[in-house]
């Protein structure tokens, strides 16, 4: 597994992997250092920084950039018979697919880890003076992680499904839009796959709130739309013909 892991590091370092993991933690620091926040608004200044960030940042570029990565690391096999380079080779294609999807999440736990130095580069250049709510915040980073595990694994099915580059990202755009619509959705929001980022990442936590959806049934939309995700994309390239 650790040499299939290389492999996949290496091939994606010939790629602009590194431009596009920091582009949305870009965009979350200018948003955050180029919008106003209203004088009326009560609470930590922090809590109305972060919200405003993430509004954009998980709606659209966290689900789009993840769909692009996965994009990305399938590309090479989709080129000139690269499957059947690579399983020629002594590994075996459930190792493949867990190699990739493992490299996948550690790729997104890098970014949310750079969107945790942009938020906090915001607060740092406007000055605030309100305590820096470290828990909510780690709460915030790492729960719009774990609400990408369904995602990745689907993105990555799709990636393994189609060999244009275009046709899973163009899937994912379209998925991806009407995200503003389902978080509004008491019945939609919670099981909408594309949602999941911003309902884990929302600082608020009173019943009240309009995006509030109750953890233990967040995590379990999560947990089971993961299963269902990657046991059907590792089934799927177990019988791919290549």
């Amino acid at each position: 597994m650790r040499y299939i892991l290389q492999s996949e590091w290496y091939k994606l370092r010939k790629s602009k992997i590194i431009f596009i993991i920091f582009t949305s933690p870009l965009v979350g620091l200018f948003l955050g250092l180029t919008t106003q926040l209203v004088n009326e608004m009560e609470g930590n200044e922090w809590y109305l920084s972060l919200f405003t960030m993430n509004v954009t940042y998980a709606l659209l570029f966290l689900p789009l950039i993840t769909g692009v990565l996965a994009s990305i690391i399938c590309r090479y096999e989709h080129q000139e018979g690269g499957w059947k380079q690579l399983l020629a080779l002594p590994v075996t294609r459930g190792k493949v697919f867990v190699a990739k999807y493992v490299l996948l999440m550690f790729l997104v736990l890098f970014m949310q880890l750079l969107y945790f130095v942009a938020i906090y580069l915001v607060g740092w250049i406007n000055g605030f003076t309100d305590p820096f709510p470290m828990d909510i915040v780690w709460k915030s980073i790492l729960g719009g992680w774990v609400a990408t595990f369904p995602l990745v694994a689907l993105q990555l099915w799709m990636s393994i499904l189609f060999k244009s580059f275009a046709a899973p990202f163009t899937v994912n755009v379209i998925f991806t839009l009407p995200t503003i619509l389902a978080v509004n959705s008491e019945k939609f929001g919670p099981y909408y796959p594309w949602a999941q980022p911003f309902a884990m990442m929302n600082v608020g936590g009173n019943v009240g709130d309009v995006f509030f959806i109750p953890w233990e049934q967040l995590l379990t939309v999560v947990g089971g739309s993961f299963l269902l995700f990657f046991i059907g994309g590792y089934m799927y390239f177990q019988r791919k013909p290549v």
